[in-house]
């Protein structure tokens, strides 16, 4: 996404990446950058896990009471959820000197645990695991031999070092349905965007509060990379981001993964519903593609191949992500089943892309050589959307692939605007970082989706900071007339600046002329909120997809409140979406009970 700024794993059935995360010497910790996220940081985010209602065991032995160190600072995570599968995560701090990125601290042996009850009476599944400091201290355990559909709770306990006796929280979380099961029934809770400097996250909390839930759907940006003060709220940075410069080494990385985990209200969540996670270009570098990316300078910050290894490997070590691929084509595009309902196939829309074109390109942003997912993913996704055999597909997708065009506007709502979404300013109808700025791939996925007749695709969108609600036309000149082949959700950002922030005027005041002239020379546009923070909430059922949009009432508010914003339903078969008045009830549905 376009910003302006104001200045390995250990698993226990390995895939090919991170079984073994020395893979060469470019993967090795980057000593000269001393880490800045402190221990006091660290014993505030202990004392945060009590505060967020996660469970902590007391230590069991004096040497661990004696300890320096502050055990499991950074809560606990699960996610990836199969029927018979799913990856639980932590981190242990062994000593005061062994910070996130400092690699450095002793090597500690952790028993894992799952279990039906949160008080361990009925344990199903156990092991052990080593953590040291060539994985930053992190555990990463994928569960097998689990039931499906099923709500398990796990925990981890240090057996080893200073930090021996030590517990971690107790997390829950859910298996998926067997792919052959009649579900009648799922949801998600879907956000993206989430800049620690913007405000607090308040939205995980209140979906952390809710128990309807199968999975939470992150579409990416989990963490940005800029340094302190380039890139806050409307009235600068709400809390600094460590290090205080951006992010470029493997320590770097490693250090603002581990600031992000001790959100309270991030723990919380994570604590409690497994994640399926994608990342976009935050988590590397802003406007990445597949060789370089806008916010990368080689001549001061090196090697972009490197840097793109080092943000990588701290993805992979800080989230509950099973990666696919091997070697230097890991990758986060992968498919996930539940039942006969749904596959939902997440995207890596970074890795492979071609540069983005500028607003003078002409005729190249329509180059059939260009590609916004490589080719071996579009074949993935074409073929896998095609002969799917679940009612419902849903794409993962971290940019927008609805066609958009900027309509005329004053100019400062016009830059505001093209800021955020990535479109040039010149009234040319496409968007250089989104799909708009890769045309001939678009029509590549349309046209497989339209010969072979398929209904019920749906695109789960972030990226953009703002909310949509959009049908996909085959011809976006002729809509509402001619064929859709599917609709497009886009969640807004959990705290990350969108027009209000960036114009700096109330909310709802400047936007509401911008939307309505948007909708007018968008017609396939059916619902539009560019000011408001939040999250969405995903229903798929047999009879229709839901999306309920949640707004909080101000990101730089740590107890902020919610509200209900929108909901459009897409009808079983129908390819477009339609405004609802009420939202889904929480009662109606129960995973794992």
């Amino acid at each position: 996404m376009n910003t302006v700024r104001s200045t390995p794993l250990r698993i226990e059935h390995p895939s090919k990446f991170g079984c073994d995360p020395r893979v060469s010497d470019n993967w090795l910790p980057d000593r000269t950058t001393l880490p800045s996220l402190s221990r006091r940081t660290l014993l505030k985010s202990s004392a945060a896990l009590a505060g967020a209602g996660l469970t902590v065991a007391a230590a069991g032995t004096a040497a661990a009471a004696a300890a320096p160190a502050v055990g499991f600072a950074h809560g606990v995570a699960s996610g990836d959820p199969l029927p018979d599968r799913v990856i639980i995560w932590t981190r242990v701090t062994p000593s005061a000197d062994a910070l996130p990125g400092s690699g450095v601290g002793e090597t500690i042996s952790l028993k894992w645990q799952m279990a039906r009850d949160p008080a361990f009476a009925a344990v199903v599944r156990s092991g052990t695991v080593t953590v040291d400091a060539d994985t930053d201290h992190t555990a990463k355990v994928d569960v097998t031999g689990l039931e499906p559909a099923t709500a398990y709770h796990y925990r981890f306990t240090a057996h080893s070092g200073a930090v021996a006796g030590q517990v971690s929280p107790v997390g829950r979380t859910l298996t998926a349905p067997a792919n052959d099961a009649d579900i009648q029934r799922l949801r998600f809770g879907v956000v993206s965007c989430s800049n620690w400097e913007a405000g607090y996250f308040s939205a995980y909390r209140h979906l952390a509060q809710r128990e309807d839930l199968d999975a939470i759907l992150h579409l990416g940006d989990y963490i940005y990379e800029y340094g302190r003060g380039e890139y806050g709220a409307r009235n600068g940075s709400v809390r600094p981001h460590e290090p205080a410069h951006e992010i470029v080494s493997l320590a770097d990385y490693r250090i603002r993964h581990a600031q992000y985990k001790t959100d309270p209200d991030l723990m919380a969540l994570h604590a409690r519903i497994p994640f399926i996670a994608t990342w976009d270009d935050h988590e590397s570098a802003d406007n990445a593609y597949k060789s370089g990316a806008e916010n990368h300078n080689p001549a001061t910050e090196g090697d972009w191949a490197t840097r793109k290894a080092n943000s990588t490997r701290a993805y992979f070590e800080w989230m509950p992500v099973r990666p696919t691929g091997g070697g230097t084509e890991v990758t986060t595009y992968r498919r996930f089943r539940f039942g006969n309902l749904a596959e939902i196939s997440m995207l890596d829309l970074r890795t492979y892309r071609d540069e983005q074109t500028t607003a003078t390109a002409g005729r190249e942003v329509d180059s059939p050589d260009r590609t916004i997912t490589g080719r071996a993913q579009m074949d993935w996704l074409t073929k896998g959307i095609v002969s799917s055999p679940t009612r419902w597909k849903v794409v993962g997708n971290p940019v927008m692939i609805a066609p958009t065009l900027i309509p005329p506007l004053d100019p400062r709502t016009t830059k505001a605007l093209t800021d955020l979404i990535g479109l040039p300013q010149s009234g040319i109808p496409y968007g250089t970082d989104s799909w708009d700025g890769y045309a001939a791939d678009r029509r590549r996925l349309y046209d497989a989706i339209a010969t072979a007749g398929v209904d019920n695709t749906v695109f789960l969108t972030g990226d953009v900071h703002t909310s949509w609600a959009c049908d996909l036309p085959v011809d976006a000149a002729n809509y509402p007339g001619g064929a859709t082949i599917g609709t497009e959700l886009v969640v807004p950002s959990v705290t990350s600046p969108n027009m209000d922030d960036s114009l700096g005027v109330p909310p709802r005041t400047a936007s509401l002329a911008a939307e309505e002239a948007y909708k007018a020379v968008n017609r396939h546009i059916r619902y539009l909120d560019f000011d408001s923070h939040g999250y969405g909430v995903f229903e798929i059922a047999t009879a229709g997809s839901q999306m309920d949009w949640y707004y909080i009432s101000d990101p730089i508010d740590p107890r902020a409140t919610v509200r209900h914003g929108a909901s459009f339903r897409v009808a079983d078969g129908a390819q477009r979406t339609l405004p609802v008045g009420t939202p889904l009830d929480p009662a109606a549905h129960r995973p794992g009970a």
